[in-house]
């Protein structure tokens, strides 16, 4: 199954500034992603986005109700994961993103905080239960981090991702959408999905 246009603009109503910040990632152009991030997420941006994520969390649990426990255990089109490995992933990301910058935003930020490692994949083993009840956990954090962002939109936050570098408290919001838009377009473009997809 290819990714089209159409999967897409279904989502850009309920995401709109997520959605145009995540479609540099097709053309490779990073740089392009770090300033439409930036440009969609100035100040009073935090709940916007948040509302923003809640879509793409609604576009998540979609995905695994639809899917059977077989297609969970298949290739999830990141490394070696199966698809419950990407988007147990997927969850402890944008939550832990989210997080940060609501710790930055608070100026709470320990001092001794680890780096950011990767693709860090989730259980294997997880079920469709585990994965809807993960996804709607990892709203709430959202939802409350952007309460604490909300207003401090562009301080400064710590947290250096070896991919993208350090970002400013909102955007770090807003790349949580643009991370998750990166797995489900990998989970819409598998083979095996198509049907749970349809």
């Amino acid at each position: 199954m290819t990714l089209t246009a159409t999967w897409v603009d279904s989502l850009e109503p309920g995401a709109p500034d997520i959605v145009a910040a995540w479609r540099g990632v097709g053309t490779g152009r990073f740089i392009s992603v770090r300033r439409e991030v930036r440009r969609r997420a100035g100040d009073g941006s935090a709940m916007s986005v948040a509302a923003q994520l809640a879509a793409l969390t609604d576009a998540l649990t979609s995905f695994v109700q639809d899917a059977s426990e077989e297609v969970l255990r298949l290739p999830g089109g990141e490394d070696d994961w199966n698809v419950a490995q990407a988007i147990g992933h997927d969850c402890e990301a944008r939550a832990g993103l989210c997080l940060a910058a609501s710790l930055a935003a608070s100026g709470r930020w320990p001092g001794s905080a680890p780096a950011v490692v990767p693709g860090v994949p989730g259980p294997p083993d997880a079920d469709r239960a585990m994965l809807i009840r993960k996804i709607a956990q990892s709203q709430r954090l959202i939802d409350r981090s952007a309460r604490t962002v909300a207003g401090h939109e562009t301080d400064p936050c710590p947290l250096e991702h070896p991919l993208v570098g350090h970002l400013r408290c909102g955007e770090w919001l807003v790349f949580a959408g643009v991370h998750d838009l990166m797995h489900l377009e990998q989970l819409h473009t598998l083979d095996h999905t198509s049907t749970a997809l349809s």
